[in-house]
């Protein structure tokens, strides 16, 4: 099977058809930088070396960071943006969400665990379980209620060599289950880093990390290779995208594809 990033994108290619974005994650949305002085780690969110404002500053468009450090899924509503940023004047046209790695650390804790489908009210989200699957399938749910029409890619998170066991295993599962949600939900894309981005093993890491996070390199990386993944999914897909222009706006075109 062909891999999309075998050919990067680096111009943002179609992903500059959306004039907003919303990236929805944790430290790694939200261009982390992790500093050492020798005795003491601090973690530093640089939203301007996130993916989100590199792939606005190559596409032209607006991106907003619903992102910090250490959030979970299960913690969205409440961490500290929230309620400034995810408010109808900055609904988006498309959003990325990147959340599960720190989930995979306490969704053991969660009543439902980590859950499956039936863990989500279709019809009222704040009646969803307490499991992962239910506190991620709540954002994608308050999407679609704030921006209808909003085009949503889910990230899963790239094979890691430090990925042993359990940890790996829990990777897979989250992966597999970003992998169903189309099947739940119009407009709805996988960028599958698991699938198509390269092994974050020892050599990736001289080049690309900083500490335990990314560099800014790797940031740039990142936004990269997921430009080259929205821009193929738009290719393969253009029906879905015909009325991008018309997201958020109170017309659209009944002869295309809504």
């Amino acid at each position: 099977m062909k891999n999309p990033l075998d050919t990067p994108c680096v111009n943002g290619g179609f992903t500059a058809i959306f004039r907003t974005l919303g990236c929805i994650g944790d430290s790694l949305a939200s261009g982390e930088h992790e500093s050492f002085d020798g005795e003491k780690i601090d973690y530093h969110d640089y939203y301007e070396y996130s993916w989100g404002q590199f792939i606005a500053r190559r596409c032209g468009l607006t991106a907003y960071n619903f992102s910090c450090g250490g959030l979970t899924a299960k913690e969205f509503r409440q961490y500290k943006g929230y309620n400034k940023s995810f408010v109808p004047e900055k609904a988006c046209q498309a959003y990325i969400i990147a959340l599960g790695r720190n989930d995979m650390k306490y969704w053991d804790n969660y009543e439902y665990g980590f859950g499956s489908i039936d863990d989500v009210d279709f019809e009222r989200p704040d009646n969803n379980r307490d499991s992962f699957v239910g506190h991620y399938v709540k954002i994608i749910q308050e999407i679609r209620i704030l921006q209808p029409k909003a085009r949503i890619f889910v990230v899963t998170m790239p094979v890691s060599d430090t990925d042993r066991g359990e940890k790996d295993e829990k990777a897979d599962m989250h992966a597999e289950f970003l992998r169903s949600l189309p099947n739940y939900f119009e407009f709805l894309y996988v960028l599958d880093l698991r699938k198509y981005a390269p092994v974050h093993d020892g050599k990736f890491r001289e080049s690309y990390y900083c500490g335990g996070h990314l560099s800014a390199m790797g940031y740039l990386l990142t936004a990269e290779q997921m430009m080259t993944l929205i821009d193929d999914i738009i290719k393969n897909n253009p029906k879905d995208f015909t009325q991008v222009g018309f997201i958020g706006k109170s017309v659209h075109n009944i002869r295309e594809k809504w």
